[in-house]
């Protein structure tokens, strides 16, 4: 896919500012982060100091970390794109590998997703199976084809030794908690940072447990996703970019098991960034009330990019789907989102907020 020239930034100032990412999970849909990504590092203006990813995102914060490392923007740029075109050359990674079959060659992906019964019959058939059996059964060896993917797109060394800190999110199977990799320990180590990368992708319903370091971890949605915490405590900038996929509401009401089932494990692995925007959103209530002080508390400017609405349409199943035309149409989509973002809201990093988390995640909504 040829690459667009790089544009000025809107609202541009004189140096770069410093923000960082965090970089929501949600399978195949994760190349949306990819079209956001390409645009940001179009956006000379704007550096970054860390980033938090879970499951598709911490596979993103990976792959850019690698190519920041190794090739600054554009080898980032060169980076993401050659990962998510093997993905879609391998197949199966997130568990499904839906191909285009039966998709009218005209047609764009919301149309096919809507109307294609073959799409939505395939994912239909896939999931009753899966549920017959557990993971172990269907692949007693583990096997993962992510593996191979991760072995030559990610770098260890280069998280280790480059410019950005990488934060990886796993949840503990045992226990229940979450357990945070970053680049500066466990990444930079080849072994550990592989397995961390595949347990933070883990579905427990598609894949074996995966151990890292002799314990079990599943993927890391369950717990955060993505963790902000990190970014709070472990990093100077105070301005966050959350690049959500997952959406927060469906307008359609689910009726049938598996969408019941799909929309039950959406609300899970939204519940805990939910939990943490709470916390953020009361910390910045007490302060502005003077109840806390402002020097030790740090005042957190909170951005997102996001198209909840384009992406809702496209059903839980399609986060299985890894044609290279539907990932191409998220990256566009994201592309579009943050180019948005941008021209609405460049002039406000360093200086304001533009994301309201009681509004966002917390006020109730009325459809």
């Amino acid at each position: 896919m040829a690459r667009k020239p790089a544009r000025p930034s809107p609202k541009a100032g004189h140096g770069p500012v410093t923000i960082d990412l965090a970089l929501q999970g949600g399978g195949s849909h994760g190349a949306f982060t990819w079209g956001v990504l390409d645009r940001l590092l179009d956006d000379e203006s704007l550096s970054f100091d860390g980033v938090s990813g879970t499951s598709a995102g911490a596979l993103n914060a990976a792959v850019l970390a690698t190519g920041l490392a190794v090739g600054g923007r554009a080898g980032a740029q060169q980076a993401l794109s050659a990962f998510w075109h093997d993905v879609a050359a391998t197949g199966r990674c997130f568990g499904g590998g839906l191909s285009a079959f039966g998709r009218a060659p005209d047609s764009d992906d919301f149309t096919a997703w809507a109307t294609n019964p073959w799409l939505a019959g395939t994912a239909w058939w896939s999931q009753q199976w899966l549920r017959l059996f557990a993971p172990v059964q269907l692949n007693p060896t583990g096997m993962n084809p992510l593996r191979g993917i991760i072995e030559r797109h990610v770098r260890p060394q280069a998280l280790a030794q480059g410019p950005l800190q990488v934060f990886v999110s796993a949840t503990a199977v045992k226990t229940g908690q979450p357990r945070l990799f970053t680049s500066q320990r466990e990444l930079g180590d080849a072994r550990t940072c592989i397995d961390a990368l595949l347990a933070s992708t883990c579905l427990p319903t598609l894949f074996p447990a995966v151990r890292v370091e002799g314990e079990p971890y599943w993927d890391g949605g369950y717990t955060g996703n993505p963790a902000l915490w990190p970014l709070v405590y472990r990093t100077a900038p105070l301005d966050i970019l959350l690049v959500k996929i997952n959406p927060l509401v469906r307008p359609e009401l689910p009726d049938t098991a598996d969408e019941i089932a799909e929309r039950i494990n959406e609300i899970g692995f939204n519940s805990a960034l939910v939990g943490e925007m709470r916390a953020i959103a009361f910390v910045q209530k007490l302060v502005a009330e003077g109840l806390l002080d402002p020097g030790r508390y740090r005042g957190l400017r909170l951005h997102m990019v996001a198209d909840e609405d384009r992406l809702a349409r496209f059903p839980p199943a399609s986060k299985l789907d890894t044609d290279i035309g539907f990932l191409r149409t998220l990256h566009g989509l994201g592309v579009a989102a943050a180019e948005l973002w941008l021209t609405r809201h460049r002039g406000d990093i360093g200086h304001r907020s533009t994301l309201d988390p009681r509004k966002t995640f917390l006020e109730p909504r009325t459809l």
